[in-house]
């Protein structure tokens, strides 16, 4: 264990910021990521994905299950940076951040924030390249898309967990989605397209 480790346990046993980020962080280090990419979904999976659409502030948006990788890849690619969604996204990260910095020290927060990626980056990644192989995928754009949009989940779902929010806030619920498997891609006019 290095220096930097042992100062993260401490801070995490010692900040009550911070109580919530070790559960989590353990949570997310045994997801299984990418599992049902194209699968039918369950109930909850299409639960879930109305509840975050409503409390992004899109209920109008019904999700959309795609059914392969070259639908999935074109969504993606569609998806625009400065979209309402996004927007919305972007909005409820900075509060989130500011929030964050209420309760940390802005070099506490990023040491936080550094430690839990470098935690899941790599399982990430590996997730997303097994998965592109059991599906025949030869696209490494493909992968980095997938592990790009979890490792956002991952570091939004952390905000979530040090500032306290509710099950019900919408980094929350997406980090759900990519719990069961999935992979969010976003709103695009009246649908919530999800691989």
């Amino acid at each position: 264990m290095t220096i930097e480790d042992d100062d993260i346990s401490e801070l995490f046993d010692e900040s009550p910021g911070l109580k919530a980020v070790a559960p989590f962080l353990k949570l997310a280090t045994s997801v299984h990521w990418f599992r049902a990419l194209g699968e039918d979904p369950d109930r909850r999976t299409v639960d879930i994905a109305r509840a975050y659409a409503d409390a992004l502030g899109f209920p109008e948006a019904d999700p959309a299950f795609l059914a392969d990788w070259e639908e999935a890849a074109d969504a993606a690619e569609n998806t625009e940076i400065n979209s309402p969604a996004w927007e919305a996204e972007e909005q409820l990260r900075a509060a989130l951040t500011d929030d964050a910095l209420d309760v940390l020290d802005e070099q506490t927060l990023e040491m936080v924030m550094t430690h839990v990626a470098t935690e899941t980056s790599e399982a990430i990644e590996q997730a997303a390249m097994e998965a592109a192989q059991e599906l025949r995928i030869f696209d490494e754009e493909f992968v980095r898309a997938v592990s790009g949009a979890a490792v956002q989940a991952v570091y939004q779902a952390t905000l979530a967990a040090i500032t306290g929010a509710d099950e019900d806030h919408p980094f929350v619920l997406r980090f759900q989605l990519f719990e069961k498997g999935r992979w969010p891609i976003g709103v695009i006019g009246n649908s919530f397209l999800i691989f």
